[in-house]
């Protein structure tokens, strides 16, 4: 009998078949000679449908997202990181520290994959840059043209602190609204990739994970961040506008406060886009007690992933629950929430 472990997958001219998500031997030799490979640690290379391990003493934090961004590659990373910072950022914007993730990939027949391997490899340099061991999975394939190469969903589970209370129905009038460095260059990197368009600098998304640049904040100022939010779909605008309904406030923002990256302006100008609803996969919203808005400011313009961190603006009494913005022409207007999606499969 073939032992399916010890025959050979070829990554470099094969690829993806309905067998692989069959069950059998095809199947087991892409789990073993791929996804372990590449993510390999102690619980996942047990071969269990679960994973069970220990956690510290505290309030669990979980999340879980699904990734279909197109294209799969793009300047800055590809689909498999995407899916690691997305979801480790997801469960630190509850203060938490991310332990462990799952993930279930959903592939078209016919990836080939080699390029099935380098998505692999991203998600799991992007994982011990986070810390964040995948340590349970799923494979799945759908039929050629029933998919888009390949879909990834990524859940996460983290610990939060001992006196952390983050949560976005906590902002309160007075508060200082920080971000965590310029916006829009995610979602300008994907669309300038998708049109071909060529600017004197590349265009790189901002994807990283952000529980290391949050531990630092939450070291300083345990009791005193009131809310977190990592501005994906719909950008700033949306972030912001979610805060304020959550926490039935309303919100004034200054634009000339807020970094935004000559070629994003210029991208955004040319694709007829606002930077503020632009998404971000590397950038955090942090709403503050105004006490220790200057020396959170310092702590994350410390962190590499915080060195252009701005204070943007305060929170405010309003029954409206309006966000509202200082113009750089000296008036000031209505930041709404935005009508449909401008970047589709951007995440």
């Amino acid at each position: 009998m073939v032992n399916p472990y010890k025959t050979k997958l070829n990554i470099s001219t094969g690829k993806v078949d309905l067998s692989h998500g069959g069950g059998g031997k095809a199947m087991a030799q892409l789990i073993d000679q791929l996804f372990i490979k590449h993510f390999d640690n102690d619980l996942l290379r047990q071969h269990n449908d679960q994973a069970i391990f220990t956690v510290p003493a505290g309030r669990l934090a979980i999340s879980t997202d699904s990734y279909v961004i197109s294209p799969l590659f793009f300047p800055g990373g590809e689909i498999g990181s995407l899916a690691v910072h997305g979801t480790v950022n997801d469960v630190a914007m509850s203060g938490a520290q991310p332990l462990y993730l799952a993930a279930g990939f959903i592939l078209e027949e016919g990836l080939p994959l080699a390029d099935l391997e380098k998505i692999v490899i991203g998600m799991a340099d992007a994982a011990k840059r986070a810390g964040t061991p995948i340590v349970t999975g799923d494979t799945k394939v759908v039929e050629r043209g029933k998919g888009d190469g390949v879909f990834i969903n990524t859940t996460g589970v983290g610990i939060v602190p001992e006196g952390v209370n983050i949560s976005g129905d906590r902002a309160q009038p007075g508060c200082a609204i920080l971000i965590s460095g310029s916006i829009g260059d995610h979602g300008v990197a994907i669309m300038a990739g998708r049109e071909n368009l060529q600017f004197e600098t590349t265009l790189v998304s901002d994807s990283a994970a952000l529980n290391s640049l949050v531990a630092d904040m939450v070291a300083v100022a345990p009791g005193d961040i009131h809310c977190l939010r990592d501005p994906t779909r719909g950008g700033l605008a949306t972030a912001l506008n979610e805060l304020a309904q959550q926490s039935g406030v309303g919100m004034v923002i200054d634009e000339a406060r807020i970094p935004v990256k000559s070629e994003v302006k210029a991208a955004c100008e040319i694709l007829g886009l606002d930077p503020l609803y632009v998404a971000n996969e590397g950038k955090l919203v942090c709403i503050c007690a105004a006490a220790v808005a200057e020396s959170l400011l310092a702590v994350m313009r410390h962190h590499p992933l915080g060195r252009d961190a701005a204070i943007i603006g305060e929170v405010i009494a309003d029954e409206h629950r309006f966000v509202q913005m200082h113009t750089a022409f000296g008036g000031r207007r209505i930041v709404d929430w935005p009508v449909g999606e401008q970047l589709p499969r951007i995440c």
